[in-house]
């Protein structure tokens, strides 16, 4: 993969193990943004009055097929986040009611959730999820534990975030489908780490980024909602989409597609996003990301003497926690590995364990792994 590091604008200097965070964008994907942008400038009226919808259409055709679902099923949104609050902010939720998440869900999601639950009055409940998970059927049986006859809405990450584990939410989403309860899908990682059906996942809602694994530019995400789903949500900014002068293919597109003046250029690179990882053979790409992924682990946990958070690497895929000593400093070995070995790599601490958490794309190599792993022994 060592070839792909070039078509990558990343600092050279830097071995860049984070690629979780933010995502990283190649360059002819880069030039596709940026042509877009110009576009925009020259001619603005054109680009946003006359253009707007069958651009974003088009470039909604192609990642509907990416992601397995029709076009209308989808909203681009800048990011995850945005796509969870508008969800979140649309359900008829109140006193009584329960939304139902694991404790490894994302921090500015969760935020969102106890925000409007201290708001409105229902109960946010953030499941305890024990590591490591041994099987499919039985992560759906620990989640059931908390289902009552309160539980309106399962809201679970496709990976989680600080835990990298891929969680089978196909299973969870048709199993709260048969109780009438609704499910909503966090896949912020999961674009580009792994292939998509949504319409067979069967959320009701799905968020993604598509800035992370999928390497569009920064802004570029996504919301999906079924067709028996979408009259639920509410325009989380109102514009001229709601009671629409010239109305567009259903109410969904027309209330959450235009936000007024934005820059549309990340949206409409999305379909490069989609050529650039097939020009470039993903599948493989992403074989050769796990393996070094699962190295990763055996020799950090090697390294620590600490035992790996799972039960099988099936549980995870180019990102990986790993546990750290009790007794380090985070932020100073962070510190450390970042100005004396030019790494960037995130360590955190989370429900009282340390980790450290390693990301591989396709600019990565065994060379960027051999100096995490010297890095670490030189400072432990």
């Amino acid at each position: 993969m060592r070839a792909l590091r070039r078509e990558f604008l990343l600092e050279p200097s830097i071995t860049y193990l984070n690629h979780g965070s933010f995502g990283a964008t190649p360059r002819a994907v880069f030039a596709v943004y940026q042509a877009w942008q110009r576009e925009l400038e020259r001619q603005p009226v054109e680009f946003l009055d006359r253009r707007f919808a069958e651009r974003m259409a088009v470039s909604r055709a192609i990642l509907g097929e990416y992601l397995g679902t029709q076009r209308d099923n989808l909203v681009y949104v800048t990011n995850a986040t945005v796509a969870v609050n508008i969800v979140a902010r649309s359900l008829d939720l109140g006193p009584g009611d329960e939304v139902l998440a694991t404790d490894h869900e994302y921090g500015a999601c969760d935020r969102a959730w106890r925000y409007l639950s201290h708001k409105r009055g229902f109960t946010y409940v953030n499941h305890p999820l024990s590591m490591p998970v041994l099987s499919a059927e039985a992560f759906v049986a620990q989640m059931w534990q908390a289902v009552n006859a309160s539980t309106r809405v399962i809201y679970l990450s496709h990976i989680t975030s600080p835990t990298a584990l891929v969680l089978p939410v196909a299973a969870v989403c048709h199993r709260a489908r048969d109780q009438g309860i609704l499910t909503l899908v966090d896949g912020a990682h999961a674009p580009g780490q792994l292939s998509l059906d949504l319409d067979a996942i069967g959320a009701d809602f799905y968020a993604g980024n598509l800035h992370k694994w999928l390497c569009a530019p920064k802004g570029a995400g996504f919301l999906y909602a079924r067709p028996e789903a979408q009259e639920l949500l509410e325009p989380l900014v109102v514009s001229w989409g709601y009671q629409p002068e010239k109305p567009g293919p259903s109410r969904f597109i027309d209330h959450h597609e235009w936000w007024g003046t934005r820059d549309l250029a990340a949206f409409l690179s999305v379909p490069a996003a989609i050529q650039f990882q097939e020009t470039n053979n993903w599948e493989d790409v992403r074989e050769a990301c796990h393996a070094l992924a699962v190295a990763a682990e055996e020799r950090i946990c090697q390294c620590t003497g600490l035992p790996s958070l799972y039960s099988h690497d099936h549980w995870y895929l180019q990102m990986v926690s790993i546990a750290l000593p009790e007794s380090i400093e985070i932020n100073v070995l962070k510190a450390r590995l970042y100005d004396d070995h030019r790494i960037e790599v995130p360590l955190f601490a989370w429900k009282g364990q340390k980790l450290i958490r390693v990301s591989f794309q396709g600019y990565n190599s065994r060379r960027d792994l051999n100096r995490l792993v010297a890095g670490l022994q030189s400072l432990l």
